[in-house]
């Protein structure tokens, strides 16, 4: 997992007028918590383009005064007509900790279903992980290889030695429809085997 070096300063007034001021100086209000108590940063809003703005998933390195502390975002709060960040939330990381995070899933290899035809329907495109920060994958891989027209792959079906994916079993990731082109060709071909 990647990790990205973000600075941060302590913020002393915690309140709408000082967070308006900092967003007119480029930066957005953050909250790190999970120390022995939270903290009340301001964070460059630049730093944060390749944490948030990304398919991935990074851990962040937070520098606050030369104190460094790995993290991960658990929380953002975007302006409902702009799109402007106006506040994250931080999740600070222990190495002897599991923690929760949703990892994009990674489709490998060619379904024979979609080569004869099939329409290939991703139901999930992140999955709810959980893990020791050492052990979270970047991504959480399916293979198409076996996934032939009308079969699917569950959360049931995949395999982590080190992590665990906490959404449904029965839940489907990913599955080979029929589509229209293929049913009108059996159609036709039954219509001419009568």
């Amino acid at each position: 997992m990647k990790t990205i070096a973000i600075s941060g300063s302590p913020r002393e007034n915690v309140g709408k007028r000082d967070a308006k001021e900092l967003r007119y100086e480029g930066k957005v209000p953050a909250v790190l918590y999970g120390g022995k108590e939270q903290q009340h940063l301001a964070v460059v809003i630049a730093d944060l383009r390749d944490v948030i703005y990304t398919p991935e998933v990074n851990f962040v390195e937070i520098d606050v005064n030369g104190a460094k502390t790995k993290a991960i975002v658990k929380d953002t709060q975007f302006h409902p007509l702009t799109d402007v960040l106006l506040h994250i939330d931080f999740l600070q990381l222990f190495d002897d900790k599991e923690i929760v995070m949703e990892i994009p899933v990674k489709l490998t290899g060619t379904s024979p279903g979609v080569k004869m035809g099939g329409k290939l329907i991703q139901k999930l495109r992140k999955l709810r992980v959980k893990a020791l920060p050492a052990n979270m994958p970047q991504n959480v891989e399916v293979s198409l290889e076996k996934l032939e027209v009308g079969s699917l792959f569950r959360v049931r079906d995949l395999q982590g030695d080190k992590y665990v994916i906490t959404n449904t079993p029965e839940d489907t990731i990913v599955s080979v429809a029929m589509s229209r082109a293929l049913k009108q060709a059996e159609t036709e071909a039954a219509k001419g085997k009568k």
